[in-house]
C-alpha cells in the first residue's frame, strides 16, 4: 500500500476518494479511527492508500484533477 493523500478534511478525502473509484483505483483510508482516540483534535491526519500496482495512475488521476 501506497499513501497518496494526508489530510484532516474529510470531504477533500471524500473527494479523493470518489476521483479515484471513477478511476476504477479502489482505496483504503487509513487513520479514521485514529482521530477518536486523540479527541477529535486532528493530530493525527488521515492517510489515503491505494495498492502499489496503481499508486502511479492514482497520481496521475489527482494531478490531473488538480490536486497537489
Amino acid at each position: 500500500m501506497r499513501t497518496i493523500a494526508s489530510s484532516n478534511n474529510p470531504v477533500r478525502l471524500s473527494f479523493l476518494t470518489a476521483l479515484l473509484a471513477d478511476a476504477g483505483i479502489e482505496t483504503v483510508l487509513l487513520d479514521a479511527h485514529a482521530s477518536i482516540m486523540d479527541g477529535s483534535i486532528g493530530a493525527i491526519p488521515r492517510r489515503l492508500c491505494v495498492a502499489d500496482d496503481d499508486a502511479a495512475r492514482a497520481k496521475r488521476v489527482l494531478l490531473d484533477a488538480g490536486e497537489p
